[in-house]
């Protein structure tokens, strides 16, 4: 069945305001539209949101399906119709694992990528305590909170984090030139991992990025003998969904010790606030701080270093590297799609 790229909704007042403070906040870029109260284009979920004065609500774009089904749903409206036969499918509640990342489309901060193993019990209890992709959860606080019970649910043996710091990340980039091949390696790690404790588990899914085979080079011999599945809203898995909020966990946690350590603000992203952060950063450290601080490769790096009359050749080898995309956003559209 083609995915469908277009969303109307009527809300009520309640509705709209719920969904008015959820675009004002996080990755969303606003746009001018006329008779709306807000109008935004969504990035991570590529798709644009137009909410009307008359309460009207229009999503649409490409991935217009996942939006509804990861926002608009549980947040706003408070009831489940697209995908449900994702969710309750069978083959979600049988053994397996599942693997998402966090921190990929943000300029501060490490890539962090992990894996959670479920069988029908824990799948179960994971669903009782409102596991769902972490993107759906607004709430930074709230997120933290189902990642406690999350661990408190698997044990230890049960889940993998690894976090690419940055300077990992920068040294790596610049070597292969190439996130996919990046978020391969931190998967396989993960699946590696979570198989040397439960070497039974005949089956990884993850959302799908780059080329199947690349990951599958990344394995080694406990993972070669696993089942990868990458599929289209691999978040609507529980599996997926828990390793998805255990991975912004890793991510947050990460933002935060960097703010401790360097005593400004790590904002998600790569918004105009990301942007004046780095360059108080780069002010008073050098544009080498950005080597362990960031993803150098962004485009995001050049308006910093831009502004205060520098440039990539004022960096070792690690922050002359820039990717061929023009911006975050652009980026995001590499790696997911």
């Amino acid at each position: 069945m083609a995915t469908k790229s277009s969303y109307t909704f009527n809300l009520t007042g309640e509705q709209s305001q719920k969904l008015v403070s959820i675009l004002s906040a996080g990755n969303y870029l606003p746009v001018e539209v006329p008779y709306t109260v807000i109008a935004v284009k969504a990035p991570s979920w590529n798709c644009t949101v137009n909410v009307y004065t008359s309460g009207k609500c229009l999503v649409q774009g490409r991935g217009a399906e996942d939006f509804v089904a990861n926002v608009m749903e549980p947040e706003v409206l408070g009831c489940f119709t697209v995908g449900y036969e994702d969710i309750a499918s069978p083959e979600q509640w049988e053994p397996h694992m599942g693997v998402d990342e966090s921190g990929k489309g943000d300029f501060f901060g490490p890539l962090v990528i992990a894996a959670a193993y479920t069988d029908r019990n824990t799948a179960k209890l994971l669903k009782d305590i409102g596991v769902r992709d972490s993107k759906a959860i607004s709430s930074d606080a709230q997120a933290l909170k189902i990642a406690a019970r999350i661990r408190g649910i698997l044990g230890p043996l049960r889940y993998s984090v690894v976090c690419i710091g940055n300077p990992a990340y920068n040294r790596l980039y610049a070597k292969i030139r190439s996130v996919n091949r990046l978020l391969s390696w931190g998967h396989a790690r993960c699946i590696e991992n979570v198989l040397s404790t439960i070497p039974s588990c005949p089956k990884a899914v993850s959302d799908q990025f780059g080329d199947k085979e690349t990951l599958q080079r990344a394995l080694m011999s406990r993972g070669k003998a696993v089942e990868l599945v990458q599929r289209h809203r691999a978040e609507s898995d529980i599996a997926v969904a828990a390793a998805s909020i255990l991975a912004r966990e890793g991510f947050l946690a990460s933002l935060s010790k960097l703010q401790s350590e360097f005593g400004v603000p790590f904002h998600k992203g790569a918004s105009a606030a990301v942007v004046n952060a780095a360059r108080e950063l780069v002010s008073a450290r050098g544009p080498e701080v950005m080597i362990s601080t960031a993803k150098c490769h962004f485009k995001t790096l050049d308006k910093v270093l831009e502004s205060l009359g520098l440039s990539r050749e004022n960096m070792s080898e690690y922050g002359r590297v820039a990717s061929q995309d023009s911006s975050a956003r652009e980026f995001h559209k590499e790696t997911v799609h």
